[in-house]
């Protein structure tokens, strides 16, 4: 970890991706006809998934079944929140799968016969060989008295981005100088592990630049978070940080120490905007609350969830250990170490598509390599422009059956006496940079 680069992160995750490529064209026979993939989903990772099957074979039929007719990334979401980004910014349409030969229908996949091999839909049944599911998550409203579906529409988790996004800009936008923002991150494990972070510092720009007197009250649920000690620092040096468990500062995080239920939150009340902790209880001008998470809906309407609500899969091809023939990739499956994210949805979308390919060609899926990383914009005012990333390679283990670090392959942005403002800055470049690539890559 202590020897990562940028450029040999690139060099790995470049390989990973020429890989997967050079999977598709040299391990097994392209062609044949009548072979059917229906993926259900049309985010980063169904939507990858979907394009790079029609690449990799043109003779397969891919029909993806997605209700919305554009997608919102929740990447870069957080710079709508302050911002730097409109809402259009991070919008995307199908248009460009079409071009690959994807068929795109809009509607809502209501369940899948995995012994006829049918995705059922409010348009009708479509059959498939091999199905794929990117479902993305779902909220577990039951665990917050008080919050729900309908709730969310006027206190927003944000947590699928679009509509609620611009709600809570606007709120934003109307709180009187001196409000507190509050925001309850949820417990592990959840999409996006740094994003609730990320949206404590992109609001706090916001603040510190319109309304100075405001202040961020975080209560979350667990003791430490993604980059933990990369946001304290810059927390400390952009906003006033006073640490853990401490008031001032613009931002101000209250973390719950193991077996406790200190900032566990127990209670929202939706029409004085106060909510309830094992610990605390805070009234804020702005709150924001972020449930539990678990699959989306159609992943346990298929019965492809297990008791604690993720997917498992076999890591190697993404096929549900549940399912026969049925793939679920991105939020929704269980594909630890590989957190939950954008780049990872996008990585295991490709994993999968290579995977296909192979099996319906009567081949052997291929030993696959993934790669994720994650930036995060903790400032990006002219002089002060800071962000951080996180980064790193993965590769199947054929004998232990299970996805594994690769090792030296990746780490985290420099920080404390290591810390350099200019590579600081560049961190916010090449985290824009990345946006434009992988949302082009996906849906180009």
């Amino acid at each position: 970890m202590s020897k990562f680069t940028r450029r040999n992160f690139l060099k790995a995750s470049g390989a990973a991706a020429a890989a997967a490529s050079a999977m598709s064209a040299s391990t097994f026979a392209i062609g044949g006809a009548g072979k059917k993939v229906v993926v259900v989903g049309g985010g980063m990772g169904g939507a990858t998934a979907a394009k790079y099957i029609r690449m990799m074979d043109s003779s397969i039929e891919v029909t993806l079944i997605e209700a919305n007719k554009d997608y919102y990334t929740c990447f870069m979401s957080n710079e709508v929140l302050s911002g730097v980004r409109d809402i259009d910014d991070i919008k995307f349409g199908y248009t460009g799968l079409g071009k690959h030969g994807v068929k795109v229908v809009h509607a809502m996949a209501t369940g899948i016969d995995d012994a006829k091999r049918v995705v059922k839909t409010s348009a009708g049944d479509f059959g498939y060989d091999r199905c794929i599911v990117a479902p993305g998550i779902d909220f577990k409203y039951d665990m917050i008295e008080g919050y729900d579906a309908k709730v969310a529409e006027d206190i927003p988790h944000a947590w699928k981005a679009g509509s609620q996004t611009v709600t809570l800009r606007k709120q934003l936008e109307a709180m009187k100088d001196g409000g507190t923002v509050c925001i309850c991150p949820p417990p592990n494990p959840f999409r996006c592990p740094p994003g609730p972070y990320e949206r404590a510092s992109q609001i706090a720009m916001y603040l510190k630049a319109k309304k100075p007197k405001s202040k961020i009250i975080m209560l979350d649920p667990k003791p430490k978070f993604s980059k933990f000690g990369l946001f304290q620092e810059g927390w400390t040096k952009h906003y006033g940080y006073k640490g853990q468990n401490n008031a001032g500062g613009m931002i101000e995080w209250y973390g719950t120490p193991k077996d406790s239920d200190d900032n566990v939150l127990q209670s929202v009340d939706a029409k004085t905007k106060t909510v309830v902790t094992g610990f605390n209880e805070i009234k804020a001008d702005v709150l924001n609350v972020i449930p539990a998470q678990t699959a989306g809906k159609i992943a346990k309407a298929a019965g492809l969830t297990n008791d604690k609500g993720w997917c498992p899969v076999n890591g190697k091809t993404f096929e549900s250990t549940i399912k026969k023939n049925v793939h679920v990739i991105g939020d929704a499956a269980i594909a630890s170490p590989l957190p939950k994210s954008g780049y990872a949805a996008s990585s295991e979308g490709k994993v999968a598509a290579a995977a296909i390919v192979a099996l319906l060609n009567d081949g052997k899926a291929p030993t696959p390599t993934y790669v994720n990383t994650c930036y995060s914009v903790i400032s990006e005012v002219d002089g002060a422009m800071d962000g951080i990333s996180v980064a790193m390679v993965y590769a199947w283990d054929e004998k232990s059956g299970k996805i594994i670090k690769v090792k030296g392959s990746g780490g985290l942005t420099p920080s404390g006496k290591d810390r350099d403002a200019d590579m600081r800055a560049r961190e916010v470049k090449y985290a824009h940079s990345w946006f434009e690539n992988i949302t082009a890559d996906t849906f180009g």
